[in-house]
């Protein structure tokens, strides 16, 4: 009886012992791995933009981020800063961290597939977020703006404005949203001969290459009266060109709704912008994932509008925020 009674309480000891152990070990974990959830439906999201050097790309990110912490989930945000085989690196990178969805912003519309069809291998749904790819088929879903749309609308204003011009164009040719915006604006201007493309050249969308560029092509080309921008840091580096070679009354057109640029709408100093909307892109990418994550099925497409923003109604936008 006595070593019955001996051996129940060596047994019930070591439960004790056991239980203990268990609550520090636990009181441990929870303070070194705050973010862990033991709830099994926690994501983890990754996302790669083609740098994070612009404005733009930080509103969408910002607008996912706050969807995913909200919920107490993992963004990863990484920043290929315009190298895409960094890009395609990172996509497999986040592949191996077994993300459940990927967003990108391609850098490359064609070169990109490496990475695109690896996350399809992988069975990683993609969401691509402002610039759409070619091969629709590697993607879950495009969030882009009507690009065709912003390059007619800046043109349908220059044509506005002036009955004849001498134009610039600032490219990016290998993201295919800005290709589409530069076709939009030559596609409203052709068969009118009125209106002559007499320089062009690829500025990557960077400020810090747009400017040593068109500095570059008004020596080339002087007599410039309109720079069709593929967006609004090109715009700027443009207009800092302009400004540095004292020349005037010429239009420059960018593609955005950056506070920058309509704060310079607004002092007169650029004539318009096609705004979009990236804290709605942003928000949007962000519900369509977690719809996929549910079991949903989505759209294949989504095109978000653009509205022109110039001196007639920038009293109606934000100077100092985005759309």
């Amino acid at each position: 009886m006595n070593i019955n009674m001996q051996s129940n309480q060596k047994n019930i000891r070591r439960m004790i012992v056991f239980l203990c152990v268990s609550i520090v070990l636990m009181i441990i974990w929870y303070y070194c791995y705050p973010n862990f959830k033991t709830d099994m439906n926690q994501y983890r999201f990754g996302a790669t933009y083609m740098t994070m050097n612009n404005p733009f790309f930080t509103v969408i990110n910002n607008e996912i981020k706050k969807g995913v912490e909200a919920r107490g989930d993992i963004l990863i945000t990484l920043d290929p800063i315009l190298d895409v085989d960094k890009q395609n690196e990172q996509i497999l990178d986040l592949i191996e961290q077994q993300v459940d969805v990927i967003f990108v912003n391609p850098i490359d519309a064609n070169k990109i597939t490496v990475g695109l069809e690896a996350c399809k291998e992988a069975n990683i749904p993609v969401i691509v977020v402002d610039a759409p790819v070619y091969d629709e088929s590697l993607v879950d879903c495009s969030i882009a703006s009507d690009n065709y749309e912003a390059g007619v609308l800046c043109a349908q204003d220059m044509m506005s404005k002036r009955e004849s011009a001498n134009i610039i164009l600032l490219e990016h040719i290998s993201a295919k949203s800005a290709v589409e915006r530069i076709q939009g604006f030559l596609d409203t201007i052709d068969g009118n001969s009125n209106y002559q493309i007499i320089n062009r050249g690829d500025c990557n969308g960077q400020i810090e290459l747009a400017m040593p560029l068109m500095q570059s092509m008004l020596k080339q080309t002087p007599n410039v009266d309109v720079v069709m921008a593929l967006n609004d840091r090109s715009a700027l580096g443009a207009l800092a060109a302009i400004e540095s070679a004292k020349k005037s009354n010429v239009l420059v057109y960018g593609v955005d709704g950056s506070p920058d640029v309509k704060e310079l709408i607004n002092n007169g100093l650029i004539q318009a912008t096609a705004g979009q909307s990236p804290i709605k892109m942003g928000q949007l990418a962000y519900q369509k994932a977690m719809e996929l994550l549910s079991g949903n099925e989505i759209e294949k497409e989504i095109v978000v509008p653009v509205e022109l923003i110039n001196s007639d109604n920038i009293s109606n936008y934000d100077l100092a925020g985005w759309q």
